[in-house]
């Protein structure tokens, strides 16, 4: 039940355009809160309530540096869902296998002399 709320928290923050711009601005090196807000046309509190989001999903991590408080992607923090997307691909290549040997024996079928 933890993992499957973690992976909503995931799926949640990944969700919004401006969460995936600052994970993308953070997978180039760490940022202070200022620093990720000069792109965007939101105010800077606005900024902090997404990166809370982040953080609260396990996607991101701050430190205190003083009186900035630099982000940066936390290690692991993509692992839940890899692990998801990763069951999902076996469950694909599973039911793709068992169509090709489906379609392959209705082919020796079709390919036998009346």
């Amino acid at each position: 039940m933890q993992t499957q709320r973690s992976l909503d928290a995931t799926l949640t923050a990944l969700s919004d355009p401006t969460r995936r711009a600052i994970l993308a601005r953070l997978a180039q090196g760490e940022a202070t809160v200022s620093e990720l807000a000069e792109p965007f046309t939101i105010s800077q509190p606005a900024i902090s309530r997404h990166i809370k989001v982040l953080s609260e999903a396990g996607l991101i991590v701050q430190r205190v540096d003083g009186t900035r408080r630099p982000c940066r992607l936390a290690p692991g923090g993509l692992s839940e869902l890899d692990d998801y997307l990763e069951m999902l691909r076996n469950a694909l290549e599973q039911n793709y296998g068992r169509l090709d040997r489906l379609l392959a024996k209705q082919q020796r079928k079709k390919d036998r002399p009346s």
